[in-house]
């Protein structure tokens, strides 16, 4: 089997300054460049795929794709097929090349508290987009809140009018307050992570409208996206209404502190995207994860 290389100079640099060297070179062993018939399964059983991507500007977002389970589906060890594309309310629907664009996945199933990773180079299809897998793996079920999924809201009409801003307004700062999930794709040299971050409520600060932080958890030491940004400081969040559909996405710039009481990640927005009912999927209140440590601590 090919050997991938699981760490960039970014990732490695935070690693060596957590000195984590060990640990992570450990974990980065369940990185692989080929789709396992278990993640293949996993994958066509979800109704739900993040991506990220960088914008033909170059701004890096983090978007949803919804479709019926199997609208995703490996279709080689390789290859993994998305039915659909990216919806046109999305900041990234022209974003798939078919000279090829670095695209980050997570296929997340709240029900159960799994994630997978998949990373590669996406190009369009007939169906929608195919992604050329480089980088497949798992995560453990920390700090997610698990969710029971109700089904499509088939009868809801088209996504609402699209806010587009460059800072929060007061009905999108006290919903990222109240959020216990968030998506964040990074950019790197060797490609695009899109990974989950997830607490209690109040876990991600509102510092100004235009400037968010949060702590970084203990996690797995692999420090993808910590790497990133240490490499490159574009990134994207997306905060998904679960009940309702509404999808925020911001883009802009982040860095990393570290300090005597941990990690903060500080976010600077530079684009704001709302779309009311952006996601016909609508999920149960969370069960939140024990994991989880109270919001006002590391």
């Amino acid at each position: 089997m090919t050997t991938v290389p699981a760490y960039h100079d970014g990732s490695l640099a935070v690693q060596a300054h957590l000195g984590v060297q060990e640990l992570a070179a450990h974990v980065g062993r369940s990185i692989t460049p080929g789709i396992r018939p278990v993640a293949a399964a996993f994958l066509e059983a979800q109704p739900m795929l993040m991506i990220g991507a960088a914008d033909r500007a170059g701004g890096v977002w983090a978007g949803l794709l919804t479709g019926p389970p199997g609208f995703t589906r490996a279709t080689g060890p390789h290859t993994v097929s998305v039915a659909g594309g990216i919806p046109a309310h999305d900041p990234l629907a022209d974003a798939i090349t078919p000279a090829g664009t670095p695209v980050g996945t997570l296929a997340l199933d709240p029900r159960t508290r799994r994630r997978m990773r998949l990373n590669g180079i996406a190009r369009p299809s007939a169906r929608g987009f195919t992604i050329e897998a480089e980088q497949v793996f798992s995560n453990c079920p920390k700090y997610l809140q698990k969710r029971e999924w109700y089904g499509s809201d088939a009868a809801r009409p088209e996504t609402g009018a699209v806010r587009h801003g460059e800072a929060l307004a007061p009905d999108q700062v006290r919903r990222v307050r109240a959020a216990d999930t968030f998506f964040v794709a990074t950019a790197a040299p060797d490609g695009v992570d899109t990974s989950h971050r997830g607490g209690n409520p109040g876990f991600v600060r509102v510092d100004t409208p235009r400037e968010l932080s949060w702590r970084d958890y203990p996690g797995n030491a692999m420090f993808l996206t910590l790497g990133n940004l240490e490499a490159d400081g574009r990134a994207g969040l997306l905060f998904l209404d679960w009940e309702t559909g509404t999808t925020l996405q911001l883009s802009g710039l982040a860095h990393t502190e570290y300090g005597p009481d941990g990690r903060v990640t500080r976010f600077r927005v530079e684009r704001v995207v709302e779309t009311p009912a952006g996601s016909p999927l609508r999920w149960s209140p969370p069960e939140y994860s024990p994991s989880n440590p109270p919001a006002d601590t590391p």
